[in-house]
């Protein structure tokens, strides 16, 4: 039996769907791994941020993508159930042929790189765990896929189990990187950090140049470098500044959310916070932070 233009955008479309869905699953139970078992060895903090970043993606792809193939693989079985000898279309054999093709070449391709992982000092267990998706990933795919071209595939129950796991997965990622309205509170902390982080070299800046703290945070102004002292980007509040001494301050933002647990594992602590209000008290090292001497006129 020929395949119309029909058959061929729909078989296409059916493996294209499964090709991305395979890979973004595989993406994200990989970065679960690196967030959950932090290798201190090959990661920072700003990795792991990306790793969160990336969960985000193939969670938002999941969802798009992976009812598309679920849709496509039902339409199909469907069509075969009407007309059994769409199953021999060439166009059909091909792409099966492929993806099978292209099963061999994912486990082979992501084992190469695991075990250069695990020679570089990359944690056993989490070479472990990889290893482990990697093969029951693409296992299942090339296991179902072979019985499909035998006509013995169990549709209802690969469809259903696939589902379930993509299901668990995703709602899993929620519980990791959290939800959009937490996620736009943490930017929200994060801008902060970075005000503080501006506020604390502006004084230093001004102790250097003036061997005193300044009084108030609008003494920083400077509209010929065109800086300005920075406000909460969510309520527009003036952060709070005190002195404490001569060479001592403190810098106090409200915060959302308390310091995601990495930033403290890696070492940032600096400005790790909890939410509500956090100050921090900070001390200019005079062997640092020397101030100029006065120019001679």
């Amino acid at each position: 039996m020929k395949a119309g233009p029909k058959d061929v955008f729909l078989q296409l479309l059916n493996i294209i769907a499964l090709y991305v869905s395979a890979g973004m699953f595989i993406n994200l139970i990989f970065n679960y791994i690196n967030i959950w078992l932090p290798d201190a060895v090959s990661e920072n903090y700003y990795t792991i941020l990306a790793a969160r970043s990336s969960v985000r993606w193939a969670i938002a792809s999941l969802i798009v993508v992976f009812p598309v193939y679920i849709w496509a693989t039902w339409f199909l079985n469907r069509g075969y159930a009407a007309l059994p000898e769409k199953r021999e279309m060439k166009i059909r054999k091909w792409l099966l042929y492929f993806t099978l093709f292209l099963a061999g070449i994912i486990i082979i391709g992501d084992l190469v790189t695991l075990i250069y992982n695990l020679l570089q000092g990359e944690l056993t267990t989490r070479f472990s765990l990889k290893i482990l998706e990697v093969v029951t990933v693409a296992g299942g795919i090339f296991g179902y896929y072979i019985l499909d071209i035998k006509n013995r595939a169990p549709h209802k129950i690969f469809a259903y189990a696939a589902s379930l796991i993509m299901l668990a997965a995703i709602i899993a990622g929620f519980f990791l990187v959290g939800s959009p309205k937490e996620e736009r509170a943490r930017k929200f902390d994060d801008q902060r950090v970075q005000h503080l982080q501006l506020l604390q070299s502006e004084i230093i800046n001004y102790w250097v140049k003036k061997a005193a703290l300044p009084k108030s945070l609008n003494e920083l102004n400077d509209s010929i470098r065109g800086i300005a002292m920075p406000q909460d980007p969510e309520s527009g509040a003036v952060y709070v500044y005190e002195i404490k001494d001569k060479e001592s301050f403190k810098l106090c933002a409200t915060f959302n959310l308390p310091s995601v647990p990495e930033n403290i594992y890696y070492g940032n602590e600096n400005w790790a916070h909890d939410s509500g209000q956090t100050c921090f008290d900070r001390k200019i090292d005079k062997d640092l932070y020397k101030p100029e001497k006065p120019r001679s006129t």
